[in-house]
């Protein structure tokens, strides 16, 4: 801010003084030097002049255009600016200041009224054209002068009306010391003393000039054309000036400020180089003309700058909301891409599939989320430092778009998490069910196998009728036969149910190839319903024959229903020794050892049976060769031999070091995977317990109001150190569990945290000492622009913890009040509430310390506000209540202009002209009063 606007004007009972000062000067000239009167009447025609073109008329005689006082008054409404609007372009000087070396020469603008309105508003003027009207009128001239603050010494309302001269000068100089010149301060002077050392500053560094008065400093025009040049130096060649050509000299300045800053020319050279000492008044009015064409450009710079600075900080701030909203977009719809991924339960018919998936989750887990949890954090933290920039520049707070809310984000993640645990549920389970079912269906098809092996010949067998043509011996051994196939059928009962009982379990598992299962199993059962048709059919047909036959080979049958049921028993021993098991534990296996063991035990007294069917084949051949029967063909009712028996016997005692074997190699498996459960249990009793005793802790250092926010950042950055050297213990235990999964583990009864309690734990320590630090960030941000003191942090950290009786960083509204209280606040309902919309504008419930922060400093910050800058746009529009796209991309730089053009809206006033432009509004959107 230049001199010339940093000095108020001195009060009213100076300038009256100053007046009674001019005035005595006044009456000692009763006398005017007939130059002097020349000089004056043709500087205060054109002066006055100036401002009445304003009002679309002028004057031609100054004596006599000023008689009936209406002329007198429009003068005064229109320099006073007390006509229409308070603001109107009364007055106006037009220029403005440009640097040396500008490239153009722009229009000119309007600037500020000579004196702002004060004192009494002028009455309206009488239209009679008697000599009381214009005596009246000229009185109520004369009275506002007066309300003014001037005092009016022997200047009467007759003299005026009657035209004297004299007089006349004497009111039109009164007038232009009172709007022109009593507002000009520099340095603690006023009026012709602010106004001759603001020429000696303008023109000190130019050769040749000397000004000391406001007559003969003058004579050579080399002083305002200095002035010019000063301001506008791409008007004037000041270098090509003479001082011995004042002619010339004064004709180039008045001609120079008449085109170019609408000054018009007042004074004649000729009058002022003949003339021994010029007027002094004269030179004054018309010198004043320049300090007000010059000082409005200086305000101009100033509101310019004003302006840009303001624009900086908003365009600052846009771009750190765009950024905002770019990095939420892609947070979101990655979430959205990966949420259907996670929702996708579509079964693999598979166990290789379902495997690929379990990797694809991990390397989920492992590269593409921790990525993103980073983006969330600094998403957070972006917004908290964001919100504190807003605040320190007096901007309202910033709301994403819709859906792009640090909570809309939170919910989002929150949701990921929760179909993100699903999932990874539904894989393990699905994998178990695949194991189940792929251990069921080698089951079905073992034993159906086995099934469909001992069935085949079985039905041709039933339906042949041999016992037609067989003798009596012949017909009991094909009934004795057919008994013991019917033993034999029942024995393979339980078989074709344990078949049956399979296949319905794969159904109710959804096995993928439950249709080929059914199909065999409804073959088998459809084929067990024709043996026992066939069975009892043939049983029918032997009993009718056997009437007929009486002679039965004892030997033969009992060796028949010995063995028969033996063979059964070591079928079943086979199948056992060879089923195919699956267990999750050391007790399952051992249980399944103990039960072979049992098994074992009963081996001696089954080789006793086995021993003693042989005896009897044994007994046979010893009685045919005895007594010389010939034996034809083998053993009528059974097909069986004590070869089959010792074959199959033979077969079992293989079996059983074999099943020894498999049931070891589980075992030791089993015990793998419960050293795999305690080492992933020991350091999963160690982390979490630890990621608890950190987040304590930071719970403590942000609430510890000893030491300096720079210590306690100092801590925090310890704290985050250590937390991010702890890294490689968490890799090491994500190790662990993927040797678990892969070893199909499912339980671990050796610890209460899951890998998912550890990952959710460490992304929450991640998360919470970023938060934190970046508190603290904000703090010494807000401390720093707020020119808050240490120990005043202190003191509010404080006043803060007192208050914070849950210790959980935050106050309620009860406590908030008693802080408040405690502090010196005089609180009602209306303000109250007024506050708690200021600390918790989105209705959380709660006050944070950052919000407590912030409002302790609000009050008396010293920041911009949209007054000021509304202030600073209308010295840009030459008091105009629009601007034009022309005006501001003259008055700022290219970008901060295009930005205002590109979000100004149309002015409607009234007044608008084609282009114009809103600032008001603008500017109100700045600070948060209107939208743009």
């Amino acid at each position: 801010m230049s001199a010339l606007e940093s000095q108020a004007p001195f009060g009213l009972p100076y300038v009256a003084d100053d007046y009674m000062q001019q005035e005595e000067d006044w009456d000692r000239d009763l006398l005017l030097d007939p130059a002097w009167e020349k000089q004056q009447r043709k500087t205060f025609t054109a002066w006055c002049n100036s401002h009445l073109r304003k009002a679309g008329t002028q004057i031609e005689n100054i004596e006599e255009d000023f008689r009936n006082g209406l002329k007198l008054m429009l003068l005064l409404e229109v320099i006073s600016g007390e006509r229409g609007h308070p603001r109107a372009a009364a007055g106006l000087r037009q220029g403005r200041s440009i640097p040396a070396g500008h490239p153009h020469v722009p229009p000119h603008r309007p600037l500020v009224p000579l004196s702002p309105p004060a004192g009494e508003r002028l009455p309206k003027p009488d239209k009679g054209k008697m000599r009381f009207h214009k005596i009246a009128n000229v009185n109520k001239a004369l009275d506002f002068i007066a309300s003014k603050g001037v005092k009016l010494v022997s200047i009467g309302a007759e003299e005026i009306v009657d035209g004297n001269l004299k007089m006349t000068l004497g009111m039109i100089w009164t007038i232009i010391l009172r709007f022109a010149i009593q507002d000009i301060s520099v340095e603690e002077t006023s009026a012709k003393e602010g106004l001759l050392l603001w020429c000696q500053r303008k023109t000190a560094p130019y050769r040749n000039v000397n000004v000391q008065n406001f007559h003969i400093s003058w004579k050579d025009g080399l002083a305002l054309c200095a002035l010019i040049h000063r301001h506008r130096p791409d008007l004037i060649d000041y270098a090509k000036l003479r001082k011995d050509d004042p002619i010339g000299n004064l004709n180039t300045a008045f001609e120079v400020a008449e085109k170019y800053l609408d000054i018009p020319k007042m004074l004649d050279a000729e009058d002022i180089v003949n003339t021994p000492k010029p007027d002094e008044k004269a030179i004054m009015t018309y010198v004043s003309c320049f300090y007000h064409a010059f000082a409005g450009a200086e305000q101009a710079e100033t509101a310019a700058n004003r302006i840009c600075k303001v624009l900086a900080v908003n365009q600052e701030n846009e771009k750190l909301m765009e950024e905002y909203e770019k990095l939420a977009s892609e947070l979101l719809e990655w979430i959205r891409r990966t949420v259907p991924w996670l929702e996708n339960r579509a079964p693999e018919t598979s166990m290789a599939a379902m495997q690929r998936k379990l990797e694809d989750f991990r390397d989920y887990r492992r590269v593409h989320k921790p990525p993103r949890v980073q983006e969330k954090c600094q998403l957070e933290i972006n917004f908290n430092t964001l919100q504190t920039k807003l605040r320190l520049s007096n901007r309202p707070a910033f709301m994403p778009s819709e859906g792009k809310m640090v909570s809309d984000i939170a919910n989002a993640w929150k949701g990921l998490e929760q179909v993100e645990k699903g999932y990874e549920e539904w894989l393990l389970t699905e994998i178990r069910r695949l194991q189940r079912l792929d251990h069921l269906a080698e089951k079905f098809k073992h034993k159906a196998t086995l099934h469909e092996s001992w069935t085949r010949g079985k039905e041709e067998l039933l339906s042949q009728r041999d016992y037609e043509a067989a003798s009596l011996t012949e017909v009991r051994a094909l009934l004795r036969r057919h008994e013991a196939f019917e033993s034999d059928l029942a024995a393979h009962q339980d078989r074709v149910e344990q078949i049956a009982a399979i296949a319905q379990e794969l159904n109710e598992l959804d096995y993928h190839d439950a249709a080929t299962v059914n199909a065999r199993c409804q073959v088998i059962c459809d084929q067990w319903d024709t043996l026992g048709t066939l069975t009892q059919k043939r049983r029918d047909a032997l009993e009718r024959t056997e009437k007929l036959l009486e002679t039965i080979d004892q030997l033969y049958l009992e060796f028949a229903k010995r063995a028969a049921p033996f063979n059964n028993w070591m079928d079943g021993a086979v199948e056992d020794l060879q089923d195919m098991f699956i267990v999750h534990s050391i007790e399952e296996i051992q249980s399944l050892i103990t039960a072979h063991e049992q098994f074992k035990a009963t081996l001696p007294e089954a080789d006793r049976e086995r021993m003693a069917i042989v005896g009897i084949y044994g007994e046979i051949q010893k009685i045919a060769q005895t007594y010389g029967i010939k034996l034809s063909g083998g053993n009528p009712y059974t097909s069986l031999t004590h070869l089959d028996i010792t074959s199959k016997w033979d077969m079992v005692k293989q079996l059983v070091p074999h099943r020894d074997q498999t049931l070891q190699e589980e075992l030791s498996r089993q015990q793998s995977n419960e050293r795999l459960r305690r080492q992933f249990a020991a350091q999963a009793n160690i982390i979490g317990p630890w990621i608890q005793t950190k987040m304590e802790e930071l719970g403590r250092v942000s609430v510890d109001a000893s030491g300096s926010l720079e210590d306690q950042m100092s801590r925090l950055k310890q704290h985050e150190q250590n937390i991010i050297n702890y890294k490689s213990n968490i890799d090491k235990l994500e190790g662990d569990h993927q040797l678990i999964q892969e070893a199909l583990v499912f339980d671990n009864r050796h610890t209460n945290y899951t890998m998912e309690h550890i990952r959710v734990g460490w992304e929450q320590l991640l998360t919470t000492v970023a938060r934190t630090i970046n508190e603290v960030e904000n703090q010494i941000l807000t401390r720093d622009a707020k020119g808050i003191s240490q120990e005043q942090m202190n003191e509010f950290r404080a006043s803060f913890n007192h208050f914070d009786r849950k210790r959980n960083g935050m106050m309620d509204p009860d406590d908030f009040r008693a802080c408040l209280i405690s502090m010196g606040y005089d609180l009602g309902e209306v303000e109250f509430a007024r506050i708690m919309m200021l600390v918790d504008p989105n209705n959380t419930g709660v006050v944070t310390f950052q919000a407590f922060i912030d409002f302790m400093t609000r009050e008396t910050a010293e920041t911009d506000t949209a007054e000021q800058v509304i202030a600073s746009f209308k010295i840009l529009a030459g008091d105009k209540n629009y601007i034009t796209v022309e005006e501001l991309r003259r008055e700022l730089p290219a970008e901060q202009a295009e930005y205002c053009i590109s979000r100004m809206v149309k002015y409607v006033g009234a007044d608008a002209v084609a282009g114009a432009l809103d600032y008001v509004s603008f500017s109100n959107a700045l600070y948060g009063e209107s939208d743009l």
